[in-house]
């Protein structure tokens, strides 16, 4: 029973220092995950999506080009093109480190040597920060690499 309960409290605080998962939708503020929409022109928006640790940098720009699918959907649009993108990890720091440190000393009354463990629990809190301008298409997609098939991504 006494090696049961430290476990169980090593156990639990690791559990509530773990990073909220990202989730897909609308987000509630600037800093907050999820999708960010500006609408530039007639057939432009800008986009923006942020994730938290879980997704990385490709999850982040996977989930902006679903909200692009669904953008072109949404306004009767068949397609779209990439012609700006980028994807950055922003703020926070990684969480989750172990470090060993070693030491030693000697003096008139004898020697000795110490070792010592530390552990960071603290989550992770960076994001990453997708951010598209897409232009909007009717009929056939062009043949180019950044163009997309709006149904198509979304069934993917």
């Amino acid at each position: 029973m006494n090696r049961i309960l430290p476990a169980a409290l090593i156990s639990l605080s690791i559990a509530a220092c773990a990073s909220t998962p990202t989730v897909y939708g609308p987000a509630i503020k600037a800093s907050a995950p999820g999708y960010r929409e500006q609408r530039i022109e007639t057939e432009r928006y800008r986009i923006t999506f942020r994730a938290n640790a879980d997704l990385k940098g490709r999850g982040a720009e996977d989930n902006a080009l679903r909200r692009a699918a669904e953008i072109a959907r949404r306004d009767g649009y068949d397609w779209f093109r990439v012609v700006n993108r980028s994807t950055e990890q922003v703020g926070g720091r990684e969480g989750g480190r172990t470090s060993l440190g070693v030491g030693g000393s000697s003096g008139r009354y004898g020697s000795s040597v110490g070792v010592g463990i530390g552990f960071d629990l603290s989550p992770d809190s960076r994001q990453w920060v997708s951010t598209l301008e897409i232009l909007l298409g009717k009929g056939a997609k062009p043949p180019e690499p950044d163009a997309y098939d709006a149904r198509s991504v979304l069934a993917h």
